[in-house]
């Protein structure tokens, strides 16, 4: 089994920063890829940032110049540092993880159990 803990989210005002960090552990052979998906209330869930194994990264257009994933391939971390946040970044974050498991050597997606972030005043 793959597990993805997350801890970071909480309540922060507008143009604060958060920092979001995701460790995968478990049954691992290799990681692909990482990223953080979001969903809003009544919204579908977005891919918001994401990063290879050879540290290329894919940002949503919404969050580019505010957001950065950066990636620990030794401790199979993967951190999404927010800032300028904006009340439209209220949502529930997901961290999620390509992972080779040595117990099916497979390519497959896991998902964290998702951190909430709140941007009010």
């Amino acid at each position: 089994q793959v597990q993805l803990v997350e801890s970071g989210g909480g309540l922060v005002q507008p143009g604060g920063s958060l920092r979001l960090s995701c460790a995968a552990s478990g049954s691992i052979l290799s990681i692909n890829a990482m990223g953080w998906y979001r969903q809003a209330p009544g919204k579908e869930r977005e891919l918001v940032a994401a990063i290879t194994n050879v540290g290329s990264t894919n940002y949503a257009d919404s969050v580019k110049g505010r957001f950065t994933i950066s990636r620990d391939r030794a401790k199979n971390t993967v951190y999404l540092s927010m800032n300028s946040l904006k009340p439209e970044d209220t949502a529930v974050y997901y961290c999620n993880a390509r992972v080779v498991a040595t117990t099916t050597y497979r390519l497959n997606d896991y998902w964290g159990q998702g951190t909430q972030v709140t941007v009010s005043s």
